[in-house]
């Protein structure tokens, strides 16, 4: 670890990298001396994002895989971990939105957030467990971390989102649990509920559903995929006695 490098020697997994929060957070991880493992399933921006990193004189690695498959999501653990050398960090990014009415809804939905924003976080946390556990041992810093992705809707409820709700709520329940587990063993598990951001994420809601949202947040001046990236980079870089819990972040002027 050098000064203005607080990760350098370090090596962080991202999911869900190929755009939004977990691109923003690859790259701040990576200026701040990590060297980064970027999981998603679209090839072409992961090697864009490597390329990239690698021009800021950090390593990279690309891992095109379907964390939705358990032995996808445990063999890009796997690789990162024995190809970049251990594992500090694992920042658990991965999700999708689909908002919508519970009578009538569209149960395909319904699976696919469960199976990407619960299945593929639990597949990856389990897989990092025995990394970060090891991490937090041997590494200079005396302690490795688990970031979880959530979202204010883990917090708040409001009718037509229940399922995504449901997802949220979820994660914020493992990952207290998980927290009180391992925080003797010097592995903090921290959980980052952001509003409103401009990502992707509408981009997948319904034609009518993306422009209640669109009509919803008219005024509000969203956060940027990189007000998150520095909230998880505050949190990982804590000194190794000091434990952000959780933090819950809202656009100034989205009241709810």
């Amino acid at each position: 670890m050098t000064e203005g490098q607080p990760l350098g020697g370090t090596v962080a997994l991202v999911t869900g990298a190929s755009s939004g929060i977990g691109q923003a957070t690859a790259l701040a991880l990576a200026e701040h001396g990590a060297s980064v493992a970027i999981a998603a399933r679209r090839r072409d921006r992961l090697e864009d994002l490597a390329e990239q990193i690698r021009g800021g004189g950090r390593s990279a690695l690309a891992l095109e895989a379907d964390l939705t498959d358990e032995a996808a999501a445990r063999g890009a653990v796997e690789r990162a971990a024995s190809e970049l050398g251990r594992l500090d960090i694992l920042i658990n990014n991965a999700g999708i939105m689909l908002l919508g009415p519970v009578v009538d809804g569209d149960t395909d939905d319904w699976w696919r957030m469960l199976d990407i924003n619960v299945r593929a976080s639990l597949y990856c946390a389990d897989a990092a467990l025995p990394h970060l556990l090891a991490a937090a041992q041997d590494s200079p810093r005396n302690v490795a971390d688990m970031v979880n992705v959530s979202s204010v809707a883990g917090r708040t409820v409001r009718r037509g989102s229940a399922v995504y709700n449901l997802t949220k709520h979820g994660i914020g329940a493992f990952s207290e649990s998980l927290r009180q587990e391992v925080a003797e063993r010097h592995v903090r598990v921290s959980l980052v509920e952001p509003g409103a951001t401009a990502t992707e994420l509408r981009s997948h809601l319904r034609p009518e559903i993306q422009r209640q949202q669109e009509q919803r947040y008219a005024s509000v001046r969203t956060m940027d995929a990189a007000n998150i990236a520095d909230a998880i980079l505050y949190i990982i870089t804590r000194p190794w006695h000091v434990a952000i819990n959780e933090v819950l972040m809202r656009p100034t002027e989205q009241a709810d």
